[in-house]
């Protein structure tokens, strides 16, 4: 198996004093479905400038960028996110982005987001070079496709849905395999392919 370091959104409970970090189980269960154990990583790694030691320690063989949260909502996941896609440059390891992760690559690259509607709580076609019926949970999505990548999906409405690193084994979907009954066996097999 592949070890994945996995990134989690940030959920904030007022009630009890907490912050919590979190990600969905079937994310987990998909990583595993493509060959990958997933090690979930902490968000306050980064702002007591552990990560790189962890990361060291851990070695990862690929990182997954999880959905959920919103860029500029949980700075210390924002921070988190970029500094792993900046280790995945400099080690050249895969990444698979979903949804925020997708925007996250996009954010890193100078891309601004733009909000969308008819994205959230429905399915809809992508064609491109993936053509599937995908699920689909996002308000916002990249404006332009970032500089050094190509489109691999669109949604009927011309929004980008799938992209991929020119050079680097990096891809991105906006939407979340995780949630489906049954994972879709071409996204198990993309994200194999990936971190192969």
């Amino acid at each position: 198996m592949k070890t994945i370091a996995l990134s989690q959104r940030v959920e904030v409970l007022t009630g009890r004093n907490e912050v919590r970090d979190a990600v969905d189980q079937r994310l987990v269960e998909f990583i595993a479905a493509a060959g990958g154990l997933a090690f979930p990583i902490p968000n306050v790694l980064f702002s007591s400038n552990r990560l790189d030691r962890w990361l060291d320690h851990l070695r990862p063989d690929a990182i997954v960028l999880s959905g959920g949260n919103t860029i500029g909502e949980s700075p210390e996941r924002d921070a988190t996110e970029l500094a792993l896609l900046n280790y995945a440059e400099i080690q050249n390891l895969p990444v698979l982005g979903l949804c925020r992760g997708m925007q996250m690559i996009g954010h890193r690259a100078g891309v601004p987001l733009k909000r969308v509607n008819g994205h959230v709580g429905l399915k809809h076609p992508v064609t491109g070079e993936i053509s599937a019926r995908v699920n689909s949970y996002h308000d916002f999505a990249l404006a332009e496709c970032p500089p050094g990548f190509t489109v691999l999906a669109q949604s009927e409405d011309g929004e980008l849905e799938a992209i991929r690193h020119s050079v680097l084994p990096w891809e991105a979907w906006m939407w979340h395999p995780e949630r489906e009954h049954g994972f879709p066996a071409n996204d198990v097999e993309r994200l194999r392919r990936l971190i192969a």
